[in-house]
C-alpha cells in the first residue's frame, strides 16, 4: 500500500499589532527627521515660507476684494457673482496651499510631505467643489431673474440648490477617494443604478418639478398675471413645485398640475400690450347706401372721443337674413381688463346714441309678407317692398 501523504496546513502568518513601544519609537524617529530636514534645509524652509505667506495675504485680500464687490450696489451680476465665488474661498484651503508649497520646495521628509499633500487634495477638491456650486447658483439665479420675479418658486430655488449640492459633493468624494487610491468604480455603479430606479419610481413627481423648473426659467407667466388656459380664465396666485393655483374670474380656486399647465396653448393676458373690442352690428335694409358709407366716418368720431382708444378698422362685410353686417375693430391703449370693458361699454352707449339722433336703426329677426296669388306668403326682408304688417292670421 502506498501511504497517504500527510496534509500541509497552510501557515497563516500572525498579524503583527504594533506596540506602545513601538508607536512611540516611530514617533521619535519621525520628529528626529523633521528635526534634521529642518536643520538640512533651513533656506528652503525660510523662503516657501514667505512665499506660503505670501499666497495667504493675496488669498486673503481677494477674498477682501469678493466682499467689496458683493456690497457694491448697482453691480453688474458678473462682478456680484465673482465676489461670491472669492467670498467662498476657505481659510483651511489657503492653509494647505500655503503648507504644500513649502513642503514641495523645502523637500520635506516623505511622513510629513505625505500628509500635507493628504490634506492638500480634500482642501482643494472641496474648495473646488464650492467655487462651481456657487457659479452654478447664479448662472441660475440670473437665468430666473430678479428676486421678486421668481419669489414664488422659492420652494423650487432651494430644491435646486439641494440638488446640485448633492451631485457636486458627491462628485467630489468620489475624487477624493480616487486621489488617496480607493478603488471607485463599484461606487459608481451603485450610485448610477441608485440614481435609475430613484427615477423611474418618482417619474411623475420629476415631471412636475422639471415642469416648474421651465416655468422658473422660460418665465411663460409670472405670479399675478392673468392668464388663459383651456377653459379656464383667471389669475395666477401660487406657482408650486407640484402644481400652479389659479384664482378663477368666477371666484373659484382652480389647481393645474405644472405638467399638463404646459402640456397645452396658454394665453398670457397680462402681457398685452393693448387689449381689441371688436364688436358686429346689424343694420336695416331700409338704411341708404349714402348713410352706410358715412358709418365709419361716425364710428371714428365716436372712437376719437375715448381716451386709450383708436380705431382699427371699420367696415360693412355682408348681408345678413335680417342685416346689414358691419364689423368694428378698436383698440384700447392699455393691458387692463377694466380700462378696456369700461371703454367699450362707453363706445356702445355712444354709438346707440349717436345712431338715435341720425335715426339710424338696428336690425333685429323680422318677417315682412306681402300678398301672393294664395294670400301673404314671408319674404326675407332684402327683397320686401311694402311696410313691415303682422303676419295673415287665416
Amino acid at each position: 500500500m502506498i501511504a497517504a501523504a500527510p496534509v500541509v496546513k497552510p501557515t497563516v502568518p500572525p498579524i503583527e499589532v504594533p506596540s506602545g513601544d513601538a508607536i512611540l519609537s516611530n514617533m521619535t524617529l519621525t520628529a528626529d527627521q523633521a528635526m534634521a530636514w529642518m536643520v538640512s534645509h533651513s533656506l528652503q524652509i525660510l523662503i516657501g515660507g514667505i512665499g506660503g505667506a505670501l499666497i495667504v495675504l493675496a488669498l486673503m485680500a481677494m477674498r477682501g476684494v469678493g466682499r467689496k464687490l458683493c456690497e457694491v450696489q448697482g453691480a453688474s451680476h458678473w462682478r456680484v457673482t465673482i465676489g461670491r465665488i472669492l467670498v467662498r474661498t476657505s481659510t483651511f484651503f489657503i492653509i494647505t496651499l500655503a503648507a504644500e508649497l513649502v513642503a514641495r520646495y523645502a523637500q520635506a521628509p516623505p511622513t510629513l510631505a505625505n500628509t500635507v499633500h493628504f490634506f492638500f487634495v480634500i482642501a482643494t477638491v472641496l474648495q473646488a467643489t464650492v467655487w462651481v456650486r456657487e457659479l452654478i447658483l447664479n448662472l441660475v439665479e440670473r437665468r430666473a431673474g430678479p428676486e421678486e420675479d421668481h419669489s414664488s418658486l422659492g420652494s423650487a430655488m432651494g430644491l435646486i440648490r439641494l440638488l446640485v449640492s448633492v451631485v457636486l459633493f458627491a462628485v467630489a468624494l468620489i475624487v477624493i477617494l480616487d486621489n488617496l487610491g480607493v478603488n471607485v468604480t463599484g461606487l459608481i455603479a451603485g450610485l448610477g443604478i441608485g440614481g435609475i430606479a430613484i427615477g423611474l419610481a418618482a417619474q411623475g413627481i420629476f415631471s412636475d418639478l422639471f415642469a416648474a423648473l421651465s416655468i422658473l426659467f422660460d418665465k411663460p407667466f409670472r405670479r399675478g398675471d392673468s392668464i388663459q388656459w383651456d377653459k379656464i380664465t383667471g389669475t395666477v396666485e401660487t406657482i408650486g413645485l407640484k402644481s400652479t393655483r389659479i384664482r378663477s374670474v368666477t371666484g373659484e380656486e382652480v389647481v393645474i398640475s405644472n405638467t399638463n399647465l404646459l402640456s397645452k396653448e396658454l394665453h398670457n393676458m397680462a402681457r398685452l400690450r393693448r387689449r381689441r373690442i371688436s364688436l358686429k352690428i346689424g343694420l336695416t335694409y331700409q338704411t341708404p347706401p349714402d348713410v352706410l358709407a358715412k358709418i365709419p366716418a361716425i364710428v371714428g368720431e365716436l372712437v376719437g372721443k375715448i381716451g386709450k382708444c383708436t380705431l382699427v378698422r371699420c367696415g360693412m362685410t355682408g348681408f345678413g337674413d335680417s342685416t346689414l353686417d358691419f364689423v368694428i375693430h378698436v383698440d384700447v391703449q392699455s393691458d387692463s381688463f377694466d380700462v378696456a370693458f369700461d371703454a367699450q361699454s362707453r363706445f356702445c352707449i355712444a354709438l346707440l346714441e349717436r345712431f338715435n339722433n341720425e335715426k339710424i336703426d338696428f336690425a333685429y329677426p323680422t318677417q315682412v309678407s306681402i300678398p301672393g296669388p294664395s294670400g301673404f306668403e314671408p319674404v326675407p326682408p332684402a327683397i320686401a317692398t311694402a311696410e313691415p304688417t303682422p303676419p295673415s292670421q287665416g
